[in-house]
């Protein structure tokens, strides 16, 4: 397996292609199936292409030449945590793996290359859908722990996602 900063067309279409499967994978008893079905792997390859565009910096795992997983981190987007300066809330906008990559280490790896590129931040958040079990887990296994923030999302129907912080003296 590896690790290493986003690059081609091909790791793109790879980054895209995991997007859209994980999303059918990890969501299907979280989110509206009509929803769902409207994520198209067009969409996520034309989101995967603007972001990069735009220069959100993302890792990707790879196994072999295939995009197994990938991650989406920089600068906490809101101003709602506490900030004493410019550089105090990091964020990891997006962490997905494919199924059959469960359980391989392939996200700890991934997340572990991300704190490394937050490191100067004082904390690091992280929004997940309110339910999602298995990625409460991972990241409480990783430090990561509920701050009480909340926030609604309509993805078809109204979801609701929870913020999970870590410190810096845990990264």
């Amino acid at each position: 397996m590896t690790i290493k900063p986003l690059e081609t067309k091909a790791e793109i279409k790879g980054k895209a292609f995991v997007h859209w499967q994980a999303w059918r994978e990890a969501y299907q008893e979280l989110i509206d199936q009509t929803f769902l079905d409207g994520r198209t792997l067009e969409k996520s390859e034309q989101v995967a292409l603007r972001a990069f565009q735009d220069g959100y910096p993302t890792f990707v795992a790879k196994d072999g030449e295939r995009v197994v997983g990938f991650v989406d981190y920089g600068a906490y987007w809101d101003e709602d945590l506490p900030r004493e300066g410019l550089m105090d809330a990091g964020e990891v906008y997006a962490i997905y793996i494919l199924k059959a990559y469960y359980g391989q280490g392939v996200g700890y790896a991934l997340l572990r290359e991300a704190l490394k590129a937050l490191s100067s931040y004082q904390q690091v958040a992280v929004w997940v859908l309110e339910g999602n079990a298995r990625a409460i887990r991972f990241y409480t296994r990783c430090g990561f722990r509920f701050d009480g923030k909340k926030q609604a999302l309509a993805l078809g129907t109204p979801v609701t996602e929870v913020r999970m912080i870590l410190n810096n003296d845990m990264i």
